[in-house]
C-alpha cells in the first residue's frame, strides 16, 4: 500500500492555484483567480489580449510574483496568505525546488544565440542539475529526435526557422524532466505555415499524457487537444469546461462573443 505522502501526492492537483490576485501600479491584472490542473490533463486558457493569461501563467513558476492568494506545486505550498492577506512565499531553495517541476515554452523561444542547438538543450541539465555532459548527451539527442531536429543539433539559433526555434525550445524545457509544462502562446511568433508543427509535437506530448498548461490562440488546438477549456477575461476567470462542450454550449454571454469573434 502507498504511503500517505505518497497518496495524498497521487490525490494532489498538479497545480491548484486559489485567489489569484497581481496588480501592476494601480492596474489589478489578476483579480483572484483560481485554477486546479489534474496530472495527465491539458488545459487550454484563451482570451483577449490583455486578460491576464500570460501573467496567470507567469505567476505560477514565479517569474512574476502574486500579491494574494495560494499556489500549490503536487500538494508543495509554494505561496500562501499570510495573516494580513498578502501572498508570502516558501524558503529560495524549497521555492527553486518546487518551481523546477514546471518546464516553461515561451512565445519568443528565448534561445541562447550564441549556443547551437544540442548547447541549448544541455545547458540547464548541466548547470542547474549538475549532470555531467555524457550523461545528459543521449536524453539530449533523444529529445532532439523526438521533435524531429536531431539533424540541427550543431546548427545555431540563427539558422532556423521560427518552428524549428519553438520546437528546440520545447526540448529544452523537456531536458528539465518537468512533471508540468507550462506554454506560454507558443505558436503566435510564427507564420502560419510555421504553428501547424510546433502544435504537432504538443499533441504529441499530450498523447503521452504529459500535464500542460497552455495559453493559446489556437482555437483547433484547444478543440482537439484540450481536455479542458478555461476563458479569461478582464483578469476573471470566466468560464472552465471540457472542450467539447465549451465549444458547443458556452455558458457566459462574454465567452460567446469571444468565440463568435474568433471562430
Amino acid at each position: 500500500m502507498p504511503s500517505m505522502t505518497e497518496a495524498a501526492a497521487m490525490t494532489s492537483p498538479m497545480i491548484l492555484a486559489d485567489g489569484i490576485r497581481k496588480r501592476f501600479g494601480a492596474n489589478e491584472v489578476l483579480k483572484g483567480v483560481s485554477l486546479t490542473l489534474a496530472k495527465g490533463e491539458v488545459v487550454a486558457v484563451i482570451g483577449p489580449s490583455g486578460s491576464g493569461k500570460s501573467t496567470f501563467l507567469r505567476c505560477l513558476n514565479h517569474l512574476e510574483t502574486i500579491d494574494a492568494g495560494r499556489i500549490v506545486i503536487e500538494g508543495d505550498t509554494l505561496a500562501d496568505n499570510d495573516a494580513g492577506g498578502h501572498a508570502r512565499y516558501v524558503a529560495d531553495a524549497e521555492l527553486r525546488r518546487i518551481c523546477a517541476r514546471m518546464g516553461m515554452v515561451f512565445q519568443h523561444f528565448n534561445l541562447f544565440p550564441h549556443l547551437t542547438v544540442l548547447q541549448n538543450v544541455i545547458e540547464a541539465p548541466i548547470t542547474v542539475k549538475g549532470i555531467k555532459r555524457e550523461a545528459i548527451l543521449p536524453k539530449a539527442e533523444e529529445l532532439l529526435k523526438k521533435v524531429g531536429l536531431l539533424d540541427k543539433r550543431d546548427a545555431y539559433p540563427s539558422r532556423l526557422s521560427g518552428g524549428q526555434k519553438q520546437r528546440v525550445a520545447i526540448a529544452r524545457a523537456l531536458a528539465m524532466e518537468p512533471d508540468i509544462m507550462l506554454f506560454d502562446e507558443p505558436t503566435s511568433a510564427l507564420d502560419p505555415e510555421l504553428t501547424g508543427e510546433v502544435l504537432r509535437t504538443m499533441h504529441q506530448l499530450a498523447d503521452e499524457h504529459m500535464t500542460m498548461l497552455v495559453v493559446t490562440h489556437e482555437m483547433g488546438f484547444a478543440r482537439e487537444v484540450a481536455s479542458r477549456v478555461v476563458f479569461m477575461d478582464g483578469g476573471e476567470l470566466i468560464e472552465s469546461r471540457p472542450a467539447a462542450e465549451f465549444f458547443a454550449n458556452p455558458q457566459h454571454p462574454r465567452t460567446r462573443a469571444f468565440l463568435d469573434s474568433m471562430l
